[in-house]
């Protein structure tokens, strides 16, 4: 695991200006808008790919050689590696609230297991903050420290930092007898420092290889463009896209409810298409919604509107249906 970045400063510079904070952080000086705009930019910036490790998400089954689909991810020291350059450890702050919610049966082994739930709330003095939660079963010795980690990366993406890792939906590579990936992909241009800062973007579609048909992996393709992105099939490719935004069980709740496939590229009607698409933006509508409501209605109430629906978490959810009865439960608290 690559430990902090000492050169943070000299890969992104800081905002010409920062903000004066007192000691006790009751008068903090606004940033102008021309200062907010190029911290957001700045925040928005890509890591540097030595502080980039990869997670394997999932593994074939029965599969001859192993495989595993692979997502890349940074260790939070990244993140404060990157505010800390920017702002200095003076110009921004973070606060924890951990709870412990109700017992839920854990699917894999119903057994019946607590969950640990952490908010964190990340503050960039001048400019505001966000908040978000991390989970983690009671039953981990780690849980505290991965829901943590996992709520303070997600606040800060609220913020523009790691946001753009939220792009990656994937690349399936050959694993080891560990199940630990025998080769990674090389990033594409527009998720390197360089690249960002010379104007590449990912498309709102773009991926680091989803299958075979889509290898968007080594800019080698001549099919794709210069942001890592095919030029065809783009209301699939925004369907596939959604799989990362909606969650994997909402994912594929959808595409079955409403056109009875698992995989969007066998959908030929454009109707249907269009219909699967309208159906997943509402879904991360949703979600937002349910996301705001439980901010505001608490992490208690939150678990039991879940324990009432025989949930543990959001990401259990697969249908607008439910979804929508969480929202309207959460709002009316």
């Amino acid at each position: 695991m690559p430990g902090p970045n000492d050169h943070a400063a000299d890969k992104i510079a800081p905002p010409s200006a920062q903000p004066t904070v007192t000691r006790d952080t009751t008068t903090v000086s606004q940033f102008s808008s021309k200062k907010i705009k190029e911290l957001v930019a700045a925040l928005e910036v890509p890591f540097d790919a030595s502080q980039i490790e990869w997670r394997v998400m999932n593994t074939t089954k029965n599969g001859q050689p192993l495989r595993g689909q692979i997502v890349p991810y940074a260790d939070q020291r990244a993140y404060t590696d990157r505010l800390n350059a920017l702002l200095t450890p003076a110009g921004w702050t973070r606060k924890y609230t951990i709870q412990t919610s109700t017992s839920f049966e854990r699917s894999k082994d119903q057994k019946i297991v607590a969950k640990v739930l952490v908010t964190c709330e990340v503050t960039i003095f001048g400019l505001g903050s966000h908040s978000a939660t991390g989970e983690g079963w009671a039953d981990d010795d780690n849980a505290v420290t991965s829901a943590e980690a996992q709520a303070f990366k997600r606040a800060c993406a609220c913020l523009g930092l790691g946001r753009y890792l939220y792009y990656f939906s994937g690349t399936w590579v050959d694993l080891d007898d560990h199940k630990r990936p025998k080769t990674v992909p090389q990033l594409a241009g527009w998720a390197t420092p360089a690249g960002w800062l010379q104007g590449l973007r990912p498309s709102c579609t773009s991926e680091q290889g989803r299958s075979k048909r889509t290898p968007a992996i080594n800019g080698n393709n001549p099919h794709l463009n210069g942001n890592g992105a095919t030029g065809d099939g783009d209301v699939v490719r925004e369907i596939e896209r959604m799989e990362n935004v909606v969650g994997k069980c909402m994912y594929r709740g959808l595409l079955k409810s409403a056109a009875r496939v698992w995989n969007p590229r066998d959908i030929q009607d454009p109707a249907i298409q269009a219909r699967v698409l309208a159906h997943m933006q509402a879904a991360e509508r949703g979600l937002r919604r349910a996301e705001g409501a439980r901010e505001k209605a608490g992490l208690a109430a939150f678990a039991r509107v879940l324990e009432s629906l025989r949930l543990s978490s959001l990401n259990q959810v697969d249908n607008l249906k439910t979804l929508q009865e969480i929202v309207v439960a959460l709002e009316g608290k």
